[in-house]
């Protein structure tokens, strides 16, 4: 299995990667980078730990969220599926996620 070297919130992992697959994990790399950024830049999270698992949860969440809902054709689309703003459907749903999880891990000193 091939090696490959990303770089996520300035740390470097070797990561191992089936043939093939490198771009696929390094956009992957990317998006798991952006989440743990943006958890650190609002400036509520300091541990590594805990930004790893809210930017966890985020993306498994999305993810739920996208299975959940069947794929509309985009002639089908319901012209207020935007929000004002841009906003993706469901995002606020995302933000009082990561609000209930944040609260209920400064609860529990025992996590991380």
């Amino acid at each position: 299995m091939k090696q490959i070297e990303a770089t996520i919130l300035g740390q470097s992992y070797v990561l191992a990667c089936p043939p093939g697959g490198e771009a696929l994990l390094l956009e992957a790399v990317n998006i798991v980078d952006r989440e743990m950024s943006a958890i650190r830049d609002a400036g509520k999270v300091k541990a590594r730990e805990r930004m790893a698992v809210l930017a966890a949860l985020n993306l498994a969440y999305q993810r739920a969220e996208l299975a959940a809902v069947p794929a509309a054709p985009a002639a089908q689309a319901s012209p207020g599926a935007a929000t004002a703003g841009g906003v993706a459907p469901g995002s606020a749903d995302i933000d009082a996620l990561v609000r209930r999880i944040d609260a209920a891990l400064n609860q529990d000193g025992l996590l991380l």
